[in-house]
């Protein structure tokens, strides 16, 4: 087996699988596992291949400043090749990013500056406006600049198309794209125009970007928002060339998402959301097709960044993306269900350190305490913060001595106003059906079912 000398060495040559267990009509597809790249996704090819033209072209020098504005993936690519190379970062992201990605960045050693997500180009928080900012502020710093980077297309159209072509013996009839930045179908169609100009592009976009529409039409509205990461815009990237694209597929985010966990349990792929929207669309258009096709996406990103966010039930809801049927009662209010067994709970001899430890793991900040099923108590920060009193020793004290044992109990059944008089005390809602815990309400969550009533 061949040794390798630098984590750089690993990016490309991605594996192709055949999918076997989805709905693909009468078609075969494909589907590119460019998440085995080391960096995690298909914009390590860019990164490097921008750095390496910067490079050679004298815009980038030894212990310079890279700076982009990115939605994640090309600074994670940026940040890896970086950090092997000597080069400072710095990354203006949209705050929609999940935060497995920004925790990654700065573990590689980039400087994450967050900007709104809510902005159109234009607005001075806009990434990349934000970015191309910086870059003048910063002596010395090099904007890298994706978006208009002639070296980003490059790296797909040296790289990418060849190896799909020889995987594939030279045999495809649609390729499935999303569009980011555009250098992923501006630097396909420029190789396979030349050497399979059969070979079809179909555009997946997500729901409320402006792209599909100018494939439809030539023309796009004001942006939409949307969750997925990494694709779609609210303008036309011109590396894209979205021109030569055929067929353009909307894909909401619900679609996005749930086609990404149906890979995970059908095919054992771990993938993002965007991975999802392409799957989504080639799917639709897998299943449309009168005559047999050869057709080609993408898996361009790791699932593990999304761990926190579209593999989470509980965020999945909280968004409207994830429903139980409607009971009509307050069980509609509660985000976890102990019935489900999402609900974080304690029990009367777990020690304070427990229970510190349970609300930092899970982002809470109040326990139900249990005994025999049954809620005893409720333990809250406040609660351990007036307990503890900056005595630590305390903290292996049980719960029982911090706990507030007066609770609200509300049956299910009750009038949605009954939960406002224990929200002005500061209390969050214990909901029961007759004896049976059913799970906490809290002010957020009472919040999240409203917004997703008008999402509805």
């Amino acid at each position: 087996m061949a040794i390798y000398h630098s984590v750089t060495e690993l990016i490309g040559h991605t594996p192709l699988i055949q999918l076997h267990k989805l709905d693909t009509g009468l078609c075969s597809l494909f589907l590119k596992l460019e998440n085995q790249n080391p960096g995690g996704s298909i914009k390590d090819r860019v990164a490097l291949s921008m750095i390496d033209e910067a490079e050679r072209t004298g815009q980038l020098s030894a212990g310079g400043t890279i700076i982009e504005a990115t939605a994640g993936n090309t600074g994670l690519g940026l940040a890896l090749i970086a950090a092997q190379k000597g080069y400072s970062l710095v990354l203006v992201v949209p705050d929609k990013m999940s935060r497995e990605k920004i925790f990654h960045l700065r573990a590689l050693g980039a400087q994450v500056v967050l900007t709104r997500s809510d902005v159109n180009k234009g607005h001075p928080a806009y990434y990349q406006d934000y970015a191309q900012r910086l870059a003048m502020e910063i002596p010395g710093a090099f904007y890298i600049d994706q978006f208009n980077n002639a070296a980003n297309p490059l790296a797909h159209r040296t790289t990418t198309a060849p190896e799909l072509y020889e995987q594939l013996g030279g045999n495809i009839d649609a390729i499935v794209v999303g569009v980011g930045s555009g250098g992923t179908l501006g630097g396909l169609q420029a190789w396979f125009a030349e050497h399979s100009p059969h070979t079809e592009f179909v555009l997946a976009d997500p729901a409320g970007s402006v792209l599909a529409d100018q494939v439809e039409s030539g023309r796009y509205q004001d942006a939409g928002s949307w969750l997925v990461e990494g694709i779609g815009e609210d303008f036309i990237p011109p590396l894209a060339h979205i021109e030569g694209v055929q067929q353009a597929f909307r894909v909401t985010d619900r679609e996005a998402f749930m086609t990404a966990r149906t890979l995970l349990k059908t095919e054992g792929i771990l993938a993002g959301s965007s991975s999802g929207t392409l799957l989504s669309a080639a799917l639709r258009y897998c299943q449309a097709q009168q005559t047999p096709k050869r057709v080609v996406t993408f898996a361009c990103d790791s699932g593990n960044k999304y761990l926190s966010k579209m593999f989470n039930d509980d965020w999945m809801r909280q968004q409207g993306l994830l429903s139980r049927p409607p009971a009509g009662d307050l069980s509609d209010y509660i985000a976890l269900r102990h019935d489900e067994g999402a609900t974080v709970t304690a029990s009367p001899d777990d020690t304070l350190a427990t229970v510190l430890a349970r609300m930092r793991l899970y982002d809470i900040s109040q326990l139900p305490v249990l005994e025999n099923d049954r809620v005893v108590g409720i333990v809250d920060e406040w609660d351990l913060v007036s307990h503890i009193a900056g005595d630590s020793h305390r903290f292996s004290l049980p719960v029982t001595q911090a706990m507030t044992r007066n609770v609200d109990l509300l049956d299910k059944h009750a009038p949605e106003s009954a939960l406002k008089p224990i929200f002005d005390r500061g209390q969050v809602a214990v909901i029961y059906d007759k004896d049976r815990f059913l799970g906490l309400i809290t002010r957020s969550d009472v919040l999240s079912a409203w917004r997703n009533r008008l999402q509805q």
